[in-house]
């Protein structure tokens, strides 16, 4: 497939006019010669939605079979991609291809997993409660209920995911089950791997003969663009995963339009780590090397990334320590997704290195590329941590502190103080428990997933996997960017009132002709 700079609006291909923007290797530290991609303009932003906002009715009213195979075909045209897109995604990231081809297989699988949920129809809550005309002093009317698709959805790609928080990515394939169209504003550091996939979807829609609008895809050289699409009348939601700034941003922009809409943004985490007393004592050196993989892996460009570990001191964090610095110490730089990126980390890993009470342990291997980021790591203690907010910054990349605690009650106080976060582990052994336990009740209001003896790098795409947590990990706790549940960010109810049975939706209909499990005067079944 080749790439052409041009943005995707409905059925046709657009050379956007407003600026001229190149894609740039962060390996070379250059940009990409060929071709040239044409910037969107607010009048293209404009043409995508209004044909989407025509396109959302005839494709929400389509069978539950279509709107499956839909994603099914887009995530096999994406695979047939092959190596060709593997190897774009390579230079436009400086992300490693064994990393980007497991992330094609993330992509193409959440495709398929929402083509399954799509078809099975439990996300339509099909609910009926009988009318009961007898009833005193005042009657029941027949009253049925489903969900519906919101509308047309604003999809932004995320710098670090260019296939699997992209343009085809969770947002994406969510909305589309959800039988929402999308448009999607194509990330600046992924220009041609967005252009590649953007043309699958395409091409898929328009084999299929789907509602011109169903799917767009715009190029944006400044926030113009962006602002646009989160302001048009016809988008009635935005999924975002990038910065604070951004998301904030984009959060302004909905709330003042006449018609207020819900922005899903995935934020900013700093994922913290406690190390109980038993696990350090027992198994502290294992744990300290599985912290380090994954405070380096990918460059430590992950929401999910281990920035902060907290432990009560004793000789057994001493050795943690001693242990994860020596063995971050001779970890490689790597490549960082963009030369933005790569100055935003060393601003931040600088500003921690500067900061009073915060001692720098250890740093891995000096950079040998242009974008190349060095890991850290910090110690210091409770008290500097809780005394100082920019401790509670997120520092993406790989670098993380290391927070003492002189006993359990300031160790609990250092947990009470975080802001909302992606995720919380506990390292801890049988000899744990009772601390766990007054700990727990503390990170289920912090954060949406906690994990015991493992890492927050990876994220399952499953039904149980919450991907989201209270402010400023995300803009709502109430919901996941990732799993099958995300659907839920892009339905609202509906309910029917005593309607006729030619009028009365499939889903609804006493003869149940789509075969789902609803709930019917409160049991659960399949009648």
């Amino acid at each position: 497939m080749s790439i052409t700079g041009e943005m995707l609006i409905g059925r046709n291909a657009v050379r956007g006019t407003e600026k001229a923007l190149h894609a740039f290797n962060p390996t070379t530290g250059a940009d990409i010669a060929e071709p040239v991609f044409g910037s969107g303009t607010v009048d293209n932003v404009n043409a995508a939605c209004e044909l989407a906002g025509n396109a959302f009715d005839a494709y929400r009213g389509l069978p539950l079979t279509v709107r499956a195979e839909f994603l099914e075909r887009i995530a096999d045209g994406i695979a047939a991609l092959g190596d060709a897109l593997i190897q774009r995604a390579h230079e436009e990231s400086g992300l490693p291809k064994a990393r980007l081809e497991g992330e094609r297989g993330r992509t193409t699988g959440q495709l398929k997993l929402f083509a399954q949920v799509v078809r099975a129809g439990q996300w339509l809550g099909a609910t009926l409660d009988s009318p009961l005309p007898e009833r005193k002093p005042l009657p029941r009317s027949d009253l049925r209920m489903q969900k519906i698709g919101l509308g047309p959805v604003a999809v932004f790609g995320a710098s670090n995911f260019p296939l699997a928080f992209s343009v085809a990515g969770g947002d994406t394939a969510a909305a589309l089950a959800a039988g929402c169209p999308v448009v999607v504003k194509a990330h600046r550091a992924h220009l041609g791997t967005s252009e590649m996939v953007g043309r699958v979807i395409q091409q898929v829609a328009q084999q299929m003969d789907l509602p011109e609008g169903v799917f767009s895809m715009i190029v944006g050289a400044g926030n113009s663009v962006g602002e646009a699409l989160v302001a048009h009348p016809a988008i009635k939601a935005v999924g975002f995963t990038g910065s604070r700034a951004g998301g904030l941003s984009l959060m302004r922009v909905a709330a003042a339009r006449p018609e207020p809409i819900p922005v899903y943004a995935e934020m900013s985490s700093i994922n913290p780590v406690f190390l109980m007393p038993a696990a350090l004592a027992a198994r502290g050196e294992t744990v300290a090397r599985g912290f380090v993989d994954s405070l380096v892996l990918g460059a430590g460009q992950f929401c999910t990334n281990p920035g902060l570990a907290i432990a009560i001191d004793s000789d057994a964090l001493k050795a943690f320590v001693a242990t994860a610095s020596d063995a971050l110490t001779v970890k490689p730089a790597q490549t960082m997704l963009t030369s933005g990126i790569h100055a935003a980390y060393e601003e931040g890993e600088n500003k921690l290195a500067g900061t009073k009470g915060v001692e720098a342990v250890a740093r891995g291997a000096a950079p040998t590329g242009p974008t190349q980021a060095r890991a850290a790591l910090f110690v210091t203690d409770a008290k500097t941590f809780l005394a100082t907010p920019a401790l509670e910054d997120e520092v993406f990349g790989p670098v993380s502190t290391v927070v003492t605690c002189k006993d359990e009650a300031e160790w609990l106080a250092v947990a009470e103080h975080f802001a909302g976060q992606l995720t919380a582990t506990l390292q801890m052994d049988a000899d744990d428990l009772a601390a766990a336990q007054k700990l727990l009740p503390i990170l289920e209001r912090k954060a949406g997933r906690i994990l015991v003896n493992g890492y927050p790098t990876g994220v399952e795409v499953s039904h149980a996997m919450v991907h989201g947590g209270p402010f400023p990990a995300t803009s709502d706790s109430r919901v996941t960017s990732v799993g099958t549940t995300s659907i839920e960010r892009f339905l609202r109810p509906v309910c029917y009132q005593d309607f006729p049975a030619g009028l009365v939706p499939q889903a609804l209909a006493d003869s149940n002709p789509l075969d789902l499990w609803r709930r019917r005067d409160g049991e659960i079944t399949r009648s």
